[in-house]
């Protein structure tokens, strides 16, 4: 069982992601804004965050690379799971930190799979 935050500002992403991890054994946290998703990262030291992009008060660019590039937070994966399915935004969540980088098609058996393997790479 993994320690999993998702920082996304659609209740209907949540809960659909809520359902499907929590039905894996994971225990899972949330935050619906950028602001309050770093704090609870950096509260709780989840071992994996499910970050949006397109967040209130602060993006998910700014969260990942807050995260990623403190020597205390660096090892939480990070899985950027976003409506911005261009290179370019695919390239700057990979520069900001991002471990895994998904648009939303939310298929919860590919999201299940990212998981997983990003877990493994603890």
């Amino acid at each position: 069982m993994a320690k999993i935050l998702i920082v996304d500002d659609s209740p209907t992403i949540i809960d659909l992601l809520k359902t499907v991890l929590a039905s894996h054994d994971h225990e899972v946290m949330t935050a619906n804004d950028g602001i309050t998703g770093l704090n609870l990262a950096k509260e709780i030291m989840p071992d994996l965050i499910i970050l949006d992009i397109m967040l209130p008060k602060m993006n998910g660019y700014e969260v990942c690379n807050l995260i990623k590039f403190d020597e205390k937070y660096k090892g939480i994966k990070i899985l950027m799971l976003t409506a911005k399915a261009g290179a370019e935004s695919k390239n700057i969540g990979f520069e900001t930190g991002a471990d895994e980088y998904m648009t939303k098609d939310l298929d919860p058996d590919k999201i299940l799979q990212a998981v997983t393997q990003l877990l493994q790479k603890k």
